[in-house]
C-alpha cells in the first residue's frame, strides 16, 4: 500500500500543495489503513493544516484507496 499512497501524494497532492508553497511527505502505513504523513514548507504550523489534512490529502488518498481509515499529520 505505500507505494499506492506515496504515488496519490507526488501525482495529486504534492503540486496542488506546492502552489500554496508546501508539501507533504509520506511517513508510515500501517496494516490497519492507518497513514501518517508530514506536511512541510508553507503548509507546516499553517492555521489551516488540519483542515488541508482532512479535506485535501485525506480525501484523496481515500478516493483512491478506499481500504485507507485515517490520515494523521506526525
Amino acid at each position: 500500500m505505500w507505494e499506492e499512497v506515496e504515488k496519490v501524494l507526488s501525482d495529486e497532492v504534492g503540486p496542488m500543495l506546492a502552489t500554496h508553497g508546501g508539501g507533504v511527505e509520506l511517513v508510515d502505513v500501517s496494516d490497519d489503513g492507518i497513514v501518517k504523513v508530514r506536511l512541510t514548507g508553507g503548509c507546516a504550523g499553517c492555521p489551516m493544516s488540519q483542515m488541508t489534512l482532512t479535506s485535501v490529502v485525506e480525501e484523496a488518498i481515500k478516493a483512491k484507496i478506499p481500504q485507507i481509515k485515517k490520515v494523521e499529520a506526525v
